[in-house]
């Protein structure tokens, strides 16, 4: 058997990264089936469509930031004490977001945001609010699905995290096709893909929390020695996420916003709302070839050699240039699949019409958005690579600054592209890339400064060494002593 040493350590790459991308692929293909949940309803299926795609992006919006403390199990849970702050952090980010849900559901609120923000008609504004009503439980439920993921992931348990989510879109597609042979279609159509959409995560929550106290919970000690920093405090966790949630909070709202210009460019009409339809359909099909590279993030801290799990397998290191080069594979990985898929002639309407269900006409209104999605790609694959050394660093602060950059770009872009002729998906589509390139543009000039900071931190430290070794040795004996008498002095104290 001929073997290869210099891809020795891309393998536990590969084996890492793979289950995870399936996961990403995985959550857009139950996105898909919740979609055809929809479309094959007979009646009124654009509004429904148009309807679910609203309430199901608004509550996006809520469980991005939740599912990012995924990074915080992954970088900072080494207990279970630790473990048991991140849980008491993920409830009560539940619990507000489900007292949002019920005030947009029932208030003057959700009428302004809905109704009036997006002018859609009264009927879809209604079945909005009742959707986003009957998805009040999924932020909890999800974000404690995503912390015990991170945990998994931080001891390399990947395959269970992407087993979880095939299972979670296995189940949604079993439950949609259950679903739609009740009477369900007749009563309360919304009910069939938010149905499934519970089943699935529960389903999902069960495995990666079986996976845990199965795998981890009896390994791990009470709390975190010394080595690994301490225990880790709810202050530095919220430190260290509420930046990763506030661009994730900003991806999120993207949707909702570019339905939010792409409907009042479009003034209300019937046009607005197969616009909206158009964009509910294309974002899952257009994020399938390139959204599994969001995932290379978690590849720098999971390999970190302060990393617990990492001090078992010195014998095979993965090295930042072994990391470097394996995220270019993926990149062009991604962009062959993007321009394969959306450029080959009649294959991207071929998708929409047999894994969604809907019309040829309406497929090809769908074309143009998703060769868009082509040129995602790179930004995504900058924003990732860099963001996973910066948590390795633990320095998102740094981040934040891109969030704010990617929501100006995108309005501007939203507000811009109109006067040049570009209406409808396509104006939402081109906006999105415009947002994206302008946060991994941002994420590069953060990541610059940094490591220009640590480069004049090694020089400054250089010249202290280089200071010390000139000194004469009666001073450096002097310094000891000194250093020695101030220790007892303070030990002194302490005791008086």
């Amino acid at each position: 058997m001929v073997e290869f040493p210099s891809l020795s350590p891309y393998w536990p790459l590969i084996r890492f990264l793979v289950p995870l991308a399936i996961t990403n692929v995985a959550i857009d293909l139950g996105e898909q089936a919740l979609n055809r949940g929809i479309a094959t309803v007979k009646e009124d299926a654009v509004e429904m469509l148009a309807s679910y795609g609203l309430a199901y992006s608004l509550m996006k919006f809520f469980t991005g930031p939740m599912s990012d403390f995924k990074n915080v199990g992954l970088v900072f849970v080494n207990s279970k004490r630790d473990r048991r702050k991140a849980v008491f952090c993920m409830v009560a980010a539940g619990v507000i977001a489900f007292v949002l849900h019920i005030l947009i559901a029932y208030t003057d609120l959700g009428y302004y945001i809905i109704n009036k923000l997006h002018h859609v008609d009264e009927s879809v504004g209604h079945k909005t609010r009742k959707a986003f009503l009957y998805l009040a439980a999924f932020p909890l439920l999800d974000a404690m699905a995503w912390i015990h993921a991170g945990i998994l992931l931080k001891h390399k348990y990947s395959v269970i995290v992407g087993s979880a989510s095939i299972s979670d879109v296995v189940a949604q597609i079993v439950f949609v096709a259950i679903l739609l042979h009740s009477n369900l279609e007749c009563v309360e159509p919304l009910l069939i893909p938010i149905l499934s959409l519970y089943m699935g995560a529960l389903v999902r929550f069960s495995i990666v929390g079986l996976g845990y106290y199965c795998n981890i919970h009896d390994s791990i000690p009470d709390s975190s020695g010394l080595d690994v920093g301490g225990d880790a405090t709810i202050k530095k966790m919220l430190s260290f996420w509420w930046p990763l949630a506030l661009i994730l909070a900003t991806q999120r709202i993207s949707r909702p916003i570019v339905n939010l210009f792409v409907s009042r460019d479009l003034k209300g009409t019937s046009d607005a709302t197969e616009a909206v339809a158009v964009l509910t359909a294309t974002y899952p099909v257009g994020h399938m070839p390139y959204g599994w590279l969001t995932e290379l993030r978690a590849v720098y801290p999971a390999f970190d050699k302060n990393n617990p799990s990492n001090k078992l397998n010195a014998s095979s290191p993965v090295t930042k240039t072994n990391i470097k080069k394996f995220t270019f594979c993926c990149l062009a990985l991604s962009l062959t699949l993007c321009f394969v898929v959306f450029w080959t002639p009649h294959a991207s309407e071929k998708i929409l019409v047999d894994v969604i269900g809907v019309d040829y006409a309406f497929a090809e209104l769908c074309v143009v958005p998703l060769r868009i999605f082509s040129f995602f790609p790179l930004p995504v694959t900058v924003r990732a690579h860099l963001t996973g050394w910066l948590m390795t660093l633990k320095k998102t602060f740094v981040l934040a600054p891109s969030s704010v950059l990617r929501i100006i770009v995108l309005i501007t872009s939203l507000v811009v592209l109109p006067y040049m002729g570009v209406h409808g998906a396509t104006l939402g589509v081109g906006s999105l890339l415009a947002g994206f390139i302008g946060e991994s543009t941002m994420v590069a000039i953060a990541a610059c400064y940094v490591y220009r900071q640590q480069k004049n931190n090694e020089m400054s430290n250089e010249l202290v060494v280089e200071g010390e070794d000139s000194a004469p040795m009666s001073e450096v004996c002097s310094r000891t002593q000194m250093d020695a008498i101030e220790e007892l002095q303070e030990e002194e104290e302490e005791q008086e």
